[in-house]
């Protein structure tokens, strides 16, 4: 059996996944092809295409999506997967080039199409036309990959007996942020790992830190990335007289664990998030979070109490509560809030996540082709999808 794997691109979180699947499908006798649409043109531009496997191909390494038509990009894709011939074909949603013309190359030769997809239409700018059409075309897919069961309400006019719903593609290599000692640590460190871009809302936190700081509370905040907004945000700190707010810039991702690990909690304040894999990686490292309500992770990550606390990122009084929420704790609550991040982690990585595309791909393997009605097949024939990034960093 062969596989094929859509994505515009496999940059930073999906590294990792992809070379842990090829093995892991190898072994059950699937053969997993990965291929990626554009070499340039993504948010996370600082990691590089430089992919080596013969499984793994990039159709233009040297472009981006703005550079190209496309025609160009549906003949270059149809001629790959023409190639390589799979049963299945797993890609993003619709709303992008590589879901939209994946399921196109898959009903034209009737294989089977599984979309993955962690955003929330709910907290999407929709109107109900564009919406609707986006619903008519998704529901011929044959699998639906989310990352968690609480996305079920959103995508409930998926949930049908054709459509086979599974979990858990949303994971981070968590071995690679464990410590491989545990200690008692007590750096008084909150650390947020983010792009600094409008939507971390990062300013409203350092407003929040004022808060902190005034209540004498010994802790430091240490903010690890970089993006157009770190100036400003230095600036902000010395505006608002912050004496515990450090700024540790870009970071290879070989060395974030450290950095995780010379802190006691994770804050992210973010305005919206489709997921927040940083939120795995803090807990992976044992971190308590403190999250934004609009950071689509906490859902199944968040227990309030249990693995760290939440707020309204709107609201600066509110973020501040939370972080002394949990600076108010004792020893022995902080470690069994660590303690029970590491262990709710464990139920989202690469093995279950695994696991769970096997038994979907043995499910739908199984199923007679489903023909489209007229509608359907109009609408996929019209749609070639996009690659529009503008929103990763605003509201």
């Amino acid at each position: 059996m062969k596989i094929a794997l859509l994505n515009h691109d496999f940059r930073v979180f999906w590294k990792g996944r992809l070379r842990y699947l090829h093995r892991f499908l190898s072994s059950q006798r699937i053969d997993l092809h990965a291929i990626e649409l554009f070499g340039q043109g993504s948010p996370y531009s600082f990691d590089k295409y430089t992919n080596t496997e013969e499984w793994w191909r990039c159709l233009f390494p040297n472009h981006s999506s703005d550079d190209l038509s496309k025609k160009e990009i549906e003949k270059c894709l149809f001629a790959a997967l023409d190639e390589i011939d799979p049963d299945i074909v797993i890609a993003p949603s619709i709303v992008f080039f590589a879901g939209a013309l994946g399921l196109r190359w898959v009903k034209k030769h009737k294989k089977k199409f599984i979309m993955f997809d962690d955003a929330k239409p709910s907290h999407l700018r929709r109107n109900l036309v564009t919406q609707w059409v986006k619903n008519t075309i998704t529901s011929e897919v044959d699998g639906l990959w989310l990352p968690s069961p609480d996305y079920d309400v959103e995508y409930a006019n998926l949930n049908t007996p054709e459509i086979y719903m599974f979990y858990g593609y949303n994971c981070v290599d968590n071995d690679h942020y464990k410590l491989a000692v545990h200690t008692n640590k007590d750096t008084r460190t909150i650390i947020c790992v983010a792009r600094l871009v409008p939507i971390k809302n990062l300013d409203k936190l350092l407003k929040a830190w004022k808060i902190v700081e005034g209540k004498n509370s010994g802790y430091q905040l240490n903010i690890v990335g970089d993006g157009p907004l770190f100036q400003a945000l230095v600036q902000l700190a010395k505006k608002l007289k912050l004496n515990h707010v450090t700024f540790s810039g870009s970071v290879d991702n070989r060395d974030l664990p450290q950095y995780f690990h010379n802190a006691d909690a994770f804050i992210l304040p973010s305005l919206s998030e489709s997921w927040g894999l940083v939120v795995n990686e803090a807990m992976a490292a044992g971190l308590p979070v403190l999250l934004s309500k609009r950071v689509n992770a906490g859902g199944p990550l968040l227990k309030i109490g249990v693995t760290g606390f939440c707020f309204d990122p709107q609201i600066t009084r509110e973020i501040a509560e939370a972080v002394l929420s949990y600076i108010r704790l004792d020893d022995a609550q902080k470690r069994a809030m660590s303690a029970n991040a590491l262990a709710l982690i464990d139920t989202m990585s690469y093995e279950v996540m695994g696991n769970e595309l096997l038994k979907a791909i043995s499910h739908i393997i199984g199923r007679k082709y489903r023909q489209p009605g007229i509608l359907p097949a109009v609408l996929v024939n019209l749609w070639d999808g996009r690659y529009n990034t503008s929103r990763w960093n605003k509201l």
